[in-house]
């Protein structure tokens, strides 16, 4: 009997020694990945209480580790409201000429776009076609060279012509970015027309059943709802039918501007005849959600008031349609590693036992998956002064299923933040290399967008394609991305864990401590675009 009781423990201690078999440092990241990707966290979509709970976690963590609360009125947290919004109604648009109004018929000429900034919106003007309505001093172009918007709509093409940078591509390609430069510009509205590639891939018609979908962006303390060029802003899509109209009677025709696209030739721009009103209405609806921010003050007097900010996002996509009677959504590498990583990072400054010169601001995002929104919000509205943001390090889905040999750093080339994250990384026996598919555009995907666009220099770090890298990331992406298997018993391999860890916290390191703050390298196209730090 005494021998069973003796024997039972020394049966329990076995498998137990098996699982703390993993080293402290790989264990504490996992520690973290294996809660926030837990089934109880159902998850963690932002404006639901899973989301809250894990929010809940992060600031306890933050405690542990040494911060101090760095959200809204002494607390971890700042409030985001998250705004829904759909059209509601067809709207109208009317087209003018002399004394001709011929109005545009909805699902064949236009369909509308929603305005979340004005639920009752109505704009008129005379039309002017701007081509693909992008400017780009780096490479010598303007397209609206000549042209005076001011007070009219503007008209213009979707994506931009090719030959363009990537990372730039990917920025002006954006319809939002295009109407706040036709904004600056002095125009009151834009209408994007359906291009050649834009039929071919996807046709006008096809989009038709779909176009009261649900978008999501942010609501000012006010309530109102964000929208990034509320003076001009996107006001419908144009079909080439209703194309067709509108360049009815102008010098230019429809079908040249569709010639330039395809061959790559000159876009002609210019006056179309007549004028056009358009009025829509939309739906707006609001949730609640937050970012959870904590701080580690800085030493030097000097320099205390500068922040480097680490930033993962907190939020997945939650629960879903079932794959193989799995509904959950659970978001281990997208990205509960992520945030595991800059919790460890804290971790790191806390037990290197020397506070940096600079403060490090570490920020867990709401509603990354919904469009980059937590973020977006935080450079809107910071819990510091804009200008004490002197630097952002982003970490989204790290693919950590394999032995690392090499990073992606996407922005790196752009700043002082790169050099110092190679200098790192050298250290740790990798390299870093370029974006091996930079078609997918990942630099306007994730969350260190927001702060590029708040003219904050600004990096996402992200692991390579060296090794079994490129095979890694591929399997995962079609197997596992936004997929109920993103989960804990993917093959992570922890030890590539701690050393991204490692890597993250070394930059940091390095930037907070620097005597020069983090800048954009001299005419850089988003340093420039956005009045950033040493850009000009």
């Amino acid at each position: 009997m005494l021998r069973s009781l003796f024997a039972l423990p020394l049966l329990l201690i076995a498998p137990l020694a098996h699982a703390q078999a993993i080293p402290a440092d790989q264990a504490a990241i996992k520690s973290h990945v294996q809660f926030l990707a837990s089934d109880s966290l159902r998850g963690r979509e932002a404006g639901t209480r899973d989301y809250d709970v894990a929010a809940e976690y992060v600031a306890s963590q933050m405690l542990r580790y040494g911060l101090t609360p760095g959200g809204e009125n002494g607390t971890w947290f700042q409030a985001v409201n998250l705004a829904f919004y759909s059209p509601s109604g067809k709207g109208e648009v009317k087209l003018t000429r002399g004394k001709t109004t011929e109005p545009m018929i909805h699902g064949k000429d236009y369909l509308p776009s929603p305005v979340p900034s004005s639920p009752e919106f109505s704009v008129s003007g005379n039309l002017v076609f701007v081509g693909w309505g992008i400017v780009y001093p780096e490479g010598k172009r303007d397209d609206y060279r000549g042209l005076d918007v001011r007070g009219k709509i503007v008209v213009m093409m979707p994506g931009v012509p090719k030959g363009l940078p990537a990372e730039v591509t990917a920025h002006l390609s954006d319809d939002d970015q295009k109407a706040r430069i036709a904004q600056s510009r002095g125009a009151r509205g834009v209408l994007i027309l359906e291009s050649a590639a834009n039929k071919k891939d996807f046709a006008f018609d096809m989009i038709v059943p779909y176009w009261e979908y649900q978008r999501t962006t942010w609501a000012a303390p006010d309530g109102k709802a964000h929208d990034v060029s509320p003076g001009a802003p996107v006001a419908a899509y144009i079909s080439q039918a209703g194309a067709e109209k509108l360049f009815a009677g102008s010098r230019m025709k429809f079908a040249d501007v569709l010639k330039a696209e395809t061959t790559g030739g000159k876009m002609p721009t210019g006056n179309l005849v007549g004028s056009i009103s358009i009025t829509s209405k939309t739906r707006v609806r609001t949730a609640a959600t937050r970012n959870v921010i904590g701080v580690l003050e800085g030493s030097d007097p000097a320099l205390k008031n500068e922040y480097i900010v680490l930033s993962a996002h907190l939020d997945h996509v939650g629960v879903g349609d079932p794959v193989n009677g799995d509904r959950i959504y659970n978001g281990a590498m997208d990205n509960a590693v992520g945030t595991g990583s800059i919790l460890e990072v804290a971790h790191a400054f806390q037990t290197s036992g020397k506070r940096p010169r600079r403060s490090v601001m570490f920020i867990s995002l709401a509603a990354e998956e919904k469009g980059l929104i937590g973020s977006d919000y935080f450079v809107n509205y910071p819990t510091v002064p804009k200008s004490q943001l002197v630097a952002n390090i982003n970490l989204d889905m790290p693919i950590l299923t394999y032995d690392v040999k090499d990073l992606v750093v996407q922005g790196g080339e752009r700043s002082s933040i790169g050099p110092v994250v190679e200098q790192v990384a050298k250290a740790e026996g990798l390299a870093v290399v370029p974006d091996p598919t930079p078609e997918e555009m990942f630099f306007v995907r994730s969350d260190h967008y927001s702060f590029v666009k708040a003219g904050i220099p600004a990096v996402s770090v992200d692991t390579g394609p060296g090794g079994e890298g490129a095979v890694a990331q591929k399997k995962f992406l079609a197997d596992n991305y936004h997929k109920p298997s993103d989960q804990i018993d993917l093959p992570f391999n922890w030890a590539s864990a701690a050393q991204f860890v490692r890597v993250n916290y070394g930059v940091a390191r390095i930037l907070a401590d620097a005597d020069k703050r983090p800048s954009w390298n001299r005419g850089d196209f988003f340093g420039v675009t956005f009045d950033g730090f040493g850009a000009k």
